[in-house]
């Protein structure tokens, strides 16, 4: 499984007009100086992002964006369900069917328990992240992170009574 380059650069975004402190936000010029983006692609993800209610656009002459809720109720898997969706979904099976037209393990498949318990996981991980834990260093998000994670291994016991 990987994270696409979508996903990547729509956190980015999201970062940078989250730490953008004008009322007008960053318009999509300044948004693709910044990441290196074609304006085309940058219209396709900010069009995602505004789609899911998570960045809204300002008029006017000096008009951009702005997110569309404070970053520490953006949740990075509502951000990565809005860009491309999960990792893991019940269709993916069905993209796997070598040249038949079913899948031989369709039936019965350890593998699909595999990803199934790795998107649970991801997911429980994902919903606990904000972009507010997103803003700061990159040292500073490792020990947020790294702190979440801790807190989500020390509760899993408890979760599983």
């Amino acid at each position: 499984m990987k994270i696409s380059a979508q996903d990547e650069y729509g956190i980015r975004v999201l970062i940078r007009i989250a730490r953008e402190e004008t009322e007008d936000g960053l318009s999509i010029a300044q948004l693709c100086e910044a990441e290196g983006l074609s304006q085309s692609y940058m219209a396709k993800v900010t069009r995602s992002l505004r789609m899911a209610g998570l960045i809204e656009s300002t008029r006017g002459r000096k008009g951009g964006y702005i997110l569309g809720k404070p970053a520490d109720q953006i949740r990075i898997n509502e951000v990565l369900d809005a860009l491309g969706g999960a990792l893991y979904d019940d269709s993916f099976c069905r993209a796997h069917t070598g040249g038949l037209r079913i899948c031989t393990n369709s039936v019965d498949c350890s593998v699909r328990s595999l990803w199934r318990i790795v998107q649970v996981a991801l997911d429980r991980m994902l919903d606990r992240i904000t972009l507010a834990d997103l803003l700061g260093s990159e040292d500073t998000s490792d020990h947020i992170l790294q702190h979440i994670l801790d807190e989500s291994i020390a509760a899993q016991p408890e979760e599983s009574n």
